[in-house]
C-alpha cells in the first residue's frame, strides 16, 4: 500500500509540473503581449491586466515547489511526510494575488482622484483585442489547470486554477473599461482596474481560507465521511462502526476508525477483518493517505440487538 500510495505521488508531481510548465509558458507570451498592447494604445486597464497575467509567473513558481516538496517521500524527521507544504504554497499565493490586486485597484484610485481623465487620449483598439484573447486564453487555462488539480487532489494547483479565473475576470473588467472610454467616458478604464482589484482580492481569500482549513486538521466534507462509512460496513465480519475521524493533511486525509466486531473471533480473524477494511478504504478513496482500525468486541446479545 505503501509503493501505491508512493505512486500516485509521483503521478501527480508529474501531472502538476506539467501543467505549470504550460501556464509559465502561456503567461509569459500572455503578459508581455498586454503590455505591449496597454503601451500601445493608452491604457491604464490593459497595463494593470498585464500586471496581473505577469504575477501568474511568479504564482506558477511558487506552485511548482510547494508540489515538488509536499511529493517527497517521509523521512525520520518527517514521518508522515510533507504534504502541508502545498498549503504554504497556496498561502503565500494567495498573498502574492492579494498585493496585486491592491496594487492594481490603488493605481486605479490614484488616477480617478487625480482628476485629469478628461485630457487623456482614449485607449487604441489594439487594447480591445488584447483583452478578447486575454478572456478566451486564461477561461481555457482556468479549466486546463481546474481538472489537473482535480484529478491529483491538488489544493495549490486548483488555487493557480483560480488564479486564471480572476485573470479571465479582469480582463472582462479591462474590456469594458477600455471600451467605455472609448464612447466618451475615460473615467471608466481606471474605474476598471479598481473593479479588477476586487476580483482579486475574493479570489485571494477563498485561496487563503482552503489553505487553512488544510492546515488545521480539518475533517474530510460529510459526503466523503458517509462514502467511507458505508464502504467499511461492507466489509465481512464489522458489526458497526463506533467511531469515524477524518483529517486533512494537506490535500491528502488521514482516518481513524473503529470497528465492532465479535468478541470470539481470534487475533489473527480480527486482525484480518482490520486489514480489509484499511485496504478498502485507501483503495477506494486515493485521497486517503492512512486508515487507521480499532476493532472493539461486540457479544453476541449485542450483534442479535444490531441485526434485530
Amino acid at each position: 500500500m505503501a509503493h501505491n500510495t508512493e505512486n500516485i505521488q509521483t503521478e501527480g508531481t508529474r501531472i502538476a509540473m506539467r501543467v505549470s510548465k504550460v501556464s509559465i509558458g502561456v503567461n509569459i507570451a500572455l503578459s508581455a503581449f498586454k503590455l505591449a498592447a496597454g503601451l500601445i494604445a493608452h491604457s491604464g486597464a490593459m497595463l494593470s491586466d498585464a500586471i496581473h497575467s505577469a504575477s501568474d509567473v511568479f504564482s506558477t513558481v511558487i506552485v511548482m515547489i510547494g508540489v515538488t516538496i509536499s511529493g517527497k517521500k517521509s523521512d525520520k524527521e518527517h514521518p508522515y511526510g510533507h504534504e502541508r507544504m502545498e498549503c504554504v504554497a497556496s498561502i503565500l499565493l494567495a498573498v502574492v494575488l492579494f498585493a496585486t490586486g491592491a496594487g492594481i485597484g490603488i493605481s486605479g484610485i490614484q488616477k480617478i482622484a487625480s482628476g485629469n481623465l478628461e485630457s487623456a487620449s482614449a485607449p487604441g483598439r489594439m487594447a480591445l483585442i488584447a483583452a478578447v484573447i486575454s478572456i478566451l486564453v486564461k477561461e481555457w487555462m482556468y479549466w486546463y489547470t481546474r481538472a489537473a488539480a482535480k484529478k491529483i487532489n491538488s489544493g495549490a494547483l486548483m488555487a493557480d486554477a483560480w488564479h486564471h479565473r480572476s485573470d479571465a475576470l479582469s480582463s472582462i473588467g479591462a474590456f469594458a473599461g477600455i471600451f467605455g472610454a472609448r464612447l466618451g467616458f475615460p473615467v471608466l478604464d481606471p474605474l476598471a482596474s479598481v473593479v479588477i482589484c476586487v476580483f482579486i482580492g475574493k479570489a485571494a481569500w477563498d485561496i487563503f481560507q482552503d489553505a487553512m482549513n488544510k492546515m488545521v486538521d480539518k475533517s474530510c466534507d460529510d459526503r466523503t465521511i458517509q462514502q467511507i462509512r458505508q464502504a467499511v460496513l461492507e466489509n465481512r465480519g464489522v458489526e458497526k462502526i463506533d467511531t469515524i475521524r477524518t483529517r486533512m493533511f494537506g490535500a491528502r486525509a488521514y482516518v481513524d476508525i473503529e470497528i465492532a466486531a465479535d468478541e470470539n473471533l481470534t487475533l489473527r480473524e480480527a486482525h484480518g477483518i482490520a486489514e480489509e477494511v484499511h485496504t478498502r478504504v485507501e483503495e477506494q478513496f486515493p485521497e486517503v493517505k492512512h486508515c487507521m482500525v480499532h476493532v472493539n468486541p461486540l457479544t453476541k446479545k449485542e450483534i442479535l440487538e444490531i441485526d434485530g
